[in-house]
């Protein structure tokens, strides 16, 4: 197969499912960007959380987390917490409220799920997913190389 006619795809791929799921979170009342709902997950699924954790987590320039990290602040999504192991970080935490939102957009990841994946047998998703994880671990195997 020709490397080049995978760009197409994939970005429709992507574009496909970044706007259906902006377009459930809003009609759900959830009115906050996909990347805002991201870095509530890696929040929660990252111990001992820090603004420099999340943007490895997120693979993101330090610049947009900030924004990110400022937006949920305001909207009392996350708290801060000193970090007992270096002065220098804060710990960041999911609010109640953040927990209430990010498990109400998991709930709609997970129909949106199923959407994309209806037609598709457990066989095809389970090569559709090994095969995206490979096609990411050359890419970020090739960031250094490049």
């Amino acid at each position: 197969m020709n490397p080049r006619l995978l760009a197409d795809p994939l970005h429709q791929l992507a574009h496909a499912y970044q706007s259906h799921m902006r377009r459930a979170l809003r009609a759900a009342g959830v009115e906050l960007p996909p990347t805002h709902v991201r870095a509530l997950k890696g929040i929660a699924l990252t111990p001992q959380c820090t603004a420099q954790s999340l943007t490895v987590y997120m693979r993101s320039d330090k610049a947009q987390i900030t924004r990110v990290l400022n937006d949920l602040l305001a909207a009392a999504l996350i708290v801060k917490h000193d970090n007992p192991d270096d002065g220098r970080s804060r710990l960041l935490e999911l609010s109640s409220s953040g927990q209430a939102v990010l498990k109400h957009a998991q709930a709609l990841e997970s129909a949106v799920g199923r959407q994309m994946t209806e037609g598709l047998s457990s066989d095809e998703v389970d090569v559709f997913l090994r095969t995206a994880q490979r096609i990411t671990d050359n890419l970020n195997g090739a960031q250094h190389a490049v």
